[in-house]
């Protein structure tokens, strides 16, 4: 049997992969990576830098590991749907292996291959891996999918597979002799236009390995607790792994497990969580286009491009949003506290359309994931799948005390705010006025009270008449 292992940049790596352990126990194993314009072309790359440097990396990282096990990596430019059926006929493959997506344009891509692969008679098989269940299989009593997720949580706990993640091949096969193909090396970020970023985390299953194992040690006894504490070291920080595969969300979701602790709980929760988001989009590709609530429908949003500028460079007013700003701009994430009252504030306070922050943050994250930020900035703006509440509110004050309390997290990220005492630190509009003059620091662009019922108004008055 020969088998092409289609990897694409969400499973790079080599343990518990599906099509990986299939192909090296039937024998002959072609591992390709197509470089698609739709994502490598320069024009592309660099409207997504930390999400190509990450992927870079991991490519790298992927190459490696796949050389040391005897195997090499065939790296080819081109679209998918041509480049993918074209080599599967010239090597005479007999079939081709790859992880499902559930993006709609990824289900597209693979319907096109499979149906060009089918022409040639060539076995086109996709496997789980993006996610703990496949996509759709987790359903109500009658037959539908979960529009609330705590009984979507219980009943995808319950379902879990009791096996272990796969472990990675001992050893692959050598390329067979008649593999050829019009291959390039893995691109430098320069290739494409990047300019590399050294505040971003490294790519790489064992870049992945090494913080799933520091958490293990650390953050997670407190998880519960620290996750929400924007100071604080408290969370994982796998989210980039989980995005682009370097771990599979099943050897996170085992090794917290197997940890236990008071932590394990939440944080399995939290990957829970993503399951839903996932199988959400699964269930309605048309939430990456339109609200979840058809009430949300023409929302009366503002468009004041302004406002919008002020929020995405950090010059609210607003010292957690206005970190929130910077931190993601300068390291590719953003802690999700953080995430939360900042995109609370651009939907509600500034009553911008959800989706310009959605994809604001989709070019710039990491780990920027089309199912979670969806599922993120539509449950922020209250129009989501089991959504916040359309009338709660972030406020952003009240949040920046309650979660960085001494100001460690705004002061790393708001550098003007540096000697501002910690009793102004989070509305530093109040300081005495010549502490303000030296502080170089914007004066709110809204007023709290007054935005929040601005907002309150026009969500009523619209979702009346929906």
């Amino acid at each position: 049997m020969r088998s092409i292992v289609w990897f694409r940049g969400k499973d790079l790596r080599v343990a518990d992969h599906g099509p990986l352990a299939e192909a090296a126990a039937g024998g002959e194993v072609i591992p390709l990576f197509v470089l698609d314009p739709y994502f490598f072309a320069p024009e592309r790359a660099r409207k997504l830098p930390h999400r190509m440097q990450f992927l870079l990396d991991a490519l790298r990282s992927l190459e490696a590991n796949l050389a040391h096990l005897g195997s090499r990596l065939l790296v080819v430019p081109g679209r998918s749907v041509d480049v993918v059926p074209r080599l599967a006929r010239q090597w005479q493959s007999d079939q081709v292996l790859a992880h499902r997506w559930v993006e709609p344009f990824g289900r597209e891509r693979d319907r096109r291959i499979a149906e060009a692969l089918g022409r040639e008679g060539t076995t086109f098989r996709l496997f789980e891996g993006e996610t703990l269940l496949p996509p759709g299989s987790v359903r109500t009593g009658q037959g539908g999918m979960f529009r609330v997720f705590t009984p979507f949580g219980r009943a995808c706990a319950a379902r879990l597979p009791a096996d272990p993640p796969l472990a990675a091949p001992r050893a692959l096969p050598p390329l067979p002799g008649d593999v050829t193909a019009d291959t390039v090396p893995v691109p430098d970020p320069a290739d494409l236009g990047l300019e590399v970023n050294p505040q971003l985390q490294a790519g790489g299953e064992r870049a992945g390995r090494a913080r799933l194992a520091a958490f293990l040690d650390g953050p997670l006894a407190c998880y519960g607790g620290d996750r929400d504490r924007m100071d604080l070291p408290g969370t994982s920080r796998l989210s980039a792994d989980l995005k682009f595969g370097t771990l599979s969300v099943r050897q996170v979701w085992q090794a917290v497990h197997d940890q236990g602790g008071p932590g394990a709980g939440p944080y399995l929760n939290e990957l829970l969580w993503r399951e839903f988001s996932h199988h959400l989009l699964w269930e309605w590709p048309a939430l990456l286009e339109r609200p979840f609530r058809p009430a949300f429908g023409g929302f009366p949003w503002r468009e004041d491009a302004a406002d919008f500028e002020a929020w995405a460079e950090g010059r609210t007013g607003y010292p957690v949003v206005d970190a929130a700003a910077r931190q993601l701009r300068a390291e590719g994430f953003v802690h999700n506290r953080a995430r939360m009252v900042a995109a609370s504030f651009l939907a509600k306070h500034l009553m911008q359309d959800w989706r310009l922050g959605e994809a604001h943050y989709l070019r710039w994250l990491t780990d920027g994931d089309w199912a979670q930020n969806n599922a993120g900035w539509q449950w922020s703006a209250g129009c989501g799948c089991d959504a916040q509440p359309w009338f709660r509110i972030f406020n952003p004050v009240a949040q920046g005390q309650r979660f960085d309390p001494d100001g460690a997290y705004v002061k790393r990220w708001v550098p003007e705010l540096a000697e501002c005492p910690a009793a102004f630190l989070h509305e530093p509009w109040k300081a005495p006025r010549a502490l303000r003059a030296r502080l170089d620091y914007p004066e709110p662009i809204v007023d709290h009270a007054l935005a929040r019922e601005r907002f309150l108004a026009t969500a009523k008055a619209h979702l009346a008449q929906a």
